[in-house]
């Protein structure tokens, strides 16, 4: 349990989440679980003010960590550098140092075909994703590079694939896989790792999509051979903890897929 002790792990859309059955209901939620119990002190950001208190309180309420929870949203009209460098200055003042930075956030507009897609609906996905990535390891990258740090990025395989529905969120999520390679190109000579992951997990949001848009779930979301989808703590989060092992530090640039349980898939 202190594998992460003394280290501060930054988590984009960390909200509190919980699925219909009270499990862990989203990927940031699960992370940021399965950090707090190796010991991470951590940051978390949001839109919801809501659900980062909630994550906060549980957090540190069950694993004795300390969790600094900032409201940001990187959106279309913003001022989205400023909202990034916010965030890092008051995880420094708090901590004093970032190990790892996990840009998980996303929102997207899901079920909506290419040619009833509005230009505000693309924007909500390309800023709140690659936008969002964009600024937040630039911001970061001055004390990642003073730990020799991990970025962990994540992508999707509506992009991989081209799920129908997703033409936003598939377009954001291969920016953000070509970012990751070039950030691994690039920053690799200060120590820094950076991989991107393709999740499948369970999620309130998938619950909700499924509710929403029966068709395009169905069309899009297959059962995994593993017969399971993953589970946003014990399989999405702990991948994401393995990637913060100096072990790993030569997967750097890998694009892993995550499925229901069949591990990481280079």
């Amino acid at each position: 349990m202190s594998f992460l002790k003394n280290k501060t792990a930054i988590i984009t859309g960390a909200g509190y989440a919980k699925l219909s059955d009270g499990r862990c209901g989203s990927i940031g939620y699960g992370i940021a679980t399965a950090y707090a119990k190796e010991g991470a002190n951590l940051v978390i950001t949001g839109r919801n003010v809501k659900k980062l208190e909630d994550a906060k309180e549980e957090l540190e309420r069950l694993y004795g960590i300390e969790v600094l929870a900032i409201p940001a949203d990187i959106s279309s009209g913003a001022n989205n550098e400023e909202t990034a460098q916010k965030v890092v200055k008051m995880a420094i003042e708090k901590f004093g140092r970032i190990d790892v930075l996990i840009n998980n956030a996303q929102a997207s507009a899901s079920g909506v075909t290419i040619q009833d897609h509005t230009t505000e609906q693309f924007d909500l996905a390309i800023y709140s994703g690659l936008y969002a990535t964009f600024h937040y390891m630039k911001a970061a990258f001055p004390y990642l590079k003073e730990t020799q740090g991990s970025i962990i990025n994540f992508a999707s395989g509506a992009g991989l694939f081209g799920n129908f529905g997703q033409c936003a969120y598939a377009a954001a999520k291969e920016g953000i896989r070509g970012l990751s390679r070039v950030a691994a190109t690039e920053w690799a000579q200060y120590g820094i790792n950076t991989n991107v992951i393709c999740p499948l997990a369970w999620t309130a949001q998938l619950e909700k999509f499924e509710q929403a848009y029966p068709e395009a779930f169905k069309a899009n979301v297959k059962m995994p051979p593993a017969g399971h989808f993953g589970d946003p703590e014990r399989e999405i989060g702990r991948v994401c903890v393995q990637l913060a092992s100096p072990d790993f530090k030569y997967m750097n640039g890998e694009t892993l897929t995550l499925e229901g349980g069949m591990g990481l898939r280079p």
